[in-house]
């Protein structure tokens, strides 16, 4: 299975800082050290074209040049520099490259990604582009696809995805999220999901099996893009939810299986992760990509 990963995914942050940058680095090493004859891809960067599908111009421009205001910085919750901007190209870049490579061969996976609090116009919640929708357009201007699913397991709200898909029939958004957790103002997705504070394996997991089959009925998707949040865990500093990592790793198996079932393709991003310990984070990542890198192996054994 293809999977994409830059060195340009980390970048320093100040001290204290609570993203836990370092994690990019960490599952990369994971994900070498699983994968014995390799696997790991460079990711592409990101151009402006492909920006521009997703984002407006005076957006990119004030992203690109440095010209965001302490309020869009604040929003943000990065301080600027250029190692952002390319990070945030890379991280785009690498999304289009793993929805390429899950249409060729059905399963795909990019290392970073997720970044769904970016809006057509603004960056919020640690997300500067959203990979998904650079993604998605890119693939359609390219004639690969028309109907999209997005499946979104981060367990906060993907309220940039829904807001820059709203009006558009040919992609289905589906959320599930913690109700009372951020964004506190929702957008509204075409399928969400909003559980209450300390939901555990039991409600979460009924909850997303229902949701995903009403998703993949209602959409009957080319191409299904998965968000395999990590923050949905019990032991999350943002998390608010009560799923246990094996909670975690059979809501894998859910999506990933139920895609198979549909023959769907599916590119699966990392989005959010804030455990307590930054090594629960990088292992609930890590069991999302081996469960997509079995999955796959069983498919070529299969044709």
């Amino acid at each position: 299975m293809k999977i994409f990963y830059s060195d340009h995914y980390v970048i320093p942050l100040p001290e204290g800082h609570r993203f836990p940058m370092q994690k990019y680095s960490m599952l990369r090493d994971r994900v070498a050290a699983s994968f014995a004859s390799g696997g790991l891809r460079e990711s592409r960067r990101a151009t402006d074209a492909d920006l521009l599908r997703a984002h407006s111009p005076s957006y990119l421009r004030r992203v690109v040049s440095g010209s965001l205001d302490r309020q869009e910085l604040r929003r943000l919750g990065f301080p600027w520099s250029e190692r952002l901007v390319e990070r945030s190209r890379r991280a785009s870049g690498g999304t289009i490259d793993a929805c390429l490579a899950a249409l060729e061969e059905g399963l795909a996976a990019n290392l970073a990604g997720g970044t769904h609090h970016a809006f057509h116009d603004r960056g919020e919640g640690f997300c500067v582009f959203n990979d998904t929708a650079v993604a998605v357009r890119a693939l359609q201007a390219a004639g690969l696809l028309e109907r999209v699913a997005v499946i979104d397991t981060d367990v906060h709200q993907g309220d940039g995805t829904a807001a820059i898909f709203a009006a558009d029939e040919s992609v289905f958004t589906f959320s599930i999220h913690g109700e009372r957790n951020y964004p506190f103002r929702k957008q509204r997705s075409d399928l969400d999901i909003g559980l209450p504070d300390g939901a555990d394996d039991t409600a979460f997991l009924e909850a997303l099996s229902k949701g995903l089959e009403k998703a993949l009925d209602a959409s009957r998707p080319q191409l299904a893009l998965y968000l395999a949040g990590a923050d949905p865990f019990e032991g999350d500093r943002l998390g608010r939810l009560a799923v246990s990592k094996e909670g975690l790793a059979e809501r894998d198996g859910i999506v990933l299986e139920g895609c198979r079932e549909r023959g769907i393709p599916v590119a699966v991003t990392m989005a959010g992760g804030y455990a307590r310990n930054i090594s629960d984070t990088v292992e609930i990542h890590l069991n999302s990509v081996l469960r997509a890198a079995a999955l796959h192996a069983a498919r070529r054994q299969e044709h």
